[in-house]
């Protein structure tokens, strides 16, 4: 598992996730400070974390 940080595109905080280098995925988790949801999206490649995106799912 990787830990990564990264700002939650609504309370701007600095949060982190731990992240599975063995599979790439988008799915939906709740900030750990405003509780508001995140859809990240998480690619890697030969182990190593190629992008990352955590957006807002508000419409």
């Amino acid at each position: 598992m990787n830990e990564h940080f990264f700002q939650c595109p609504y309370c701007w905080e600095e949060i982190s996730m731990l992240l599975d280098p063995s599979v790439n995925q988008t799915y939906v988790e709740d900030c750990e400070v405003c509780c508001n949801p995140i859809e990240v999206t998480v690619n890697f490649e030969d182990g190593e974390l190629i992008s990352f995106s955590a957006e807002s799912i508000e419409q």
